[in-house]
């Protein structure tokens, strides 16, 4: 349907993500990790009747833990690999709306089982958007990628979603063959000249390096600082200078979210990738997030663990995120040293403190 003059302007304005996703069929893949979880928290206090398919946390005291007593979820364990259990859940539960976050999502992991990260990221997504291909009802899919897709020339430019696609290692690789993956399916099956016959429509987002409450995995920056600082042992920084898009995971999800609504409202102007990240500001070198973690601790130090025969990761990787603003009305809410704040906040609760105190920042930042 054709959209009269100002009615995108007036959607920007004054559309409410949370009062879209009342009562809206979400289905979530990967919804027991760390951004899956927040996912499910958001939509969750949104109304949302939200399916989740996913293997089980691999660490315990995840988000997931904490939130999952207080949640009204359907809670599918499985593989994203095994696509006849995928397809009987996914055609069961007949979704709005899809977020496909299961993914194999460490680079380092990546370099001791890059076939099978290749098989979750890139099989997986296939999976997921064949079988999305047969839903009869109207679905918009949202791909969830990384900012680590793009062929990093380790130059001092922002990344745009139309820069070359690349990864030096198997994840990085593997995510930018997701991408090429949705493209294809969006171009051979869910093309918007025939939408009125399938209704699909499908994108793709690229975030910057999230942090946040509940992220226990390995390699993952926070929760080895966390983690070191508790124990009152210095934090091991294996490359302190390399430059990173760092974001509360809020902002991502956010992004995620306000692009769902959009792309079930005017699928023709949405189907296609979009970075969400910080401000330019805010991309900063990795011994500058450990130090204003340690600095709003209030305790503890670092020391510069760097190998000379490390796996190779990006030294420099930054996000334009000029689309998101200008198409989607997006912007971040909170800058790093904020993002930094909130995080070190959620770790300093008490156990029986976690779960609500999510619900609380969830509620906090939609009010910025």
């Amino acid at each position: 349907m054709a959209k009269q003059p100002g009615e995108m302007e007036n959607l920007v304005a004054g559309e409410n993500i949370s009062s879209f996703f009342y009562r809206k069929r979400v289905f979530i893949t990967g919804h027991t990790g760390f951004k899956g979880s927040w996912l499910v928290a958001t939509l969750h206090k949104f109304g949302a009747d939200i399916k989740g398919y996913a293997l089980s946390p691999e660490q315990s005291g995840g988000l997931f833990d904490y939130i999952q007593p207080l949640l009204i979820v359907k809670s599918v364990i499985n593989d994203i690999r095994n696509k006849n259990k995928l397809e009987e859940e996914l055609l069961d539960f007949q979704p709005d709306i899809i977020f496909h976050l299961a993914a194999q999502p460490l680079v380092r992991r990546s370099y001791q089982i890059p076939a099978e990260t290749f098989d979750i990221n890139v099989t997986g997504t296939a999976n997921l958007l064949e079988t999305a291909g047969k839903l009869k009802n109207k679905c918009s899919i949202i791909v969830i990628t990384t900012d680590k897709v793009y062929h990093n020339k380790e130059r001092d430019v922002l990344y745009t979603e139309d820069d070359v696609l690349g990864g030096h290692d198997p994840y990085s690789a593997s995510k930018a063959c997701a991408e090429l993956v949705s493209d294809s399916f969006r171009k051979s099956f869910f093309n918007f000249a025939d939408y009125p016959s399938h209704q699909k429509a499908l994108s793709t987002v690229r975030a910057g390096n999230v942090i946040g409450g509940g992220d226990w995995s390995t390699d993952r920056l926070f929760p080895d600082i966390i983690n070191h600082l508790v124990s009152g042992n210095p934090v091991p920084i294996r490359n302190p200078n390399a430059v990173r898009p760092w974001q509360h995971v809020l902002e991502a999800i956010t992004g995620y979210l306000l692009l769902g609504m959009k792309l079930h409202i005017y699928p023709g102007e949405f189907s296609q990738a979009f970075n969400f990240g910080p401000q330019p500001a805010d991309h900063l070198p990795v011994k500058e997030v450990v130090e204003k973690a340690i600095s709003i601790w209030g305790s503890g130090s670092w020391v510069d663990v760097s190998e000379n025969n490390q796996p190779h990761e990006a030294v420099l990787l930054k996000l334009d995120i000029t689309k998101a603003k200008k198409a989607l009305n997006w912007h971040p809410r909170l800058n790093a040293e904020q993002a930094i704040r909130w995080t070190a906040e959620w770790y300093k609760q008490p156990e029986d403190r976690k779960a609500d105190f999510t619900f609380s920042q969830i509620e906090e930042y939609f009010v910025l």
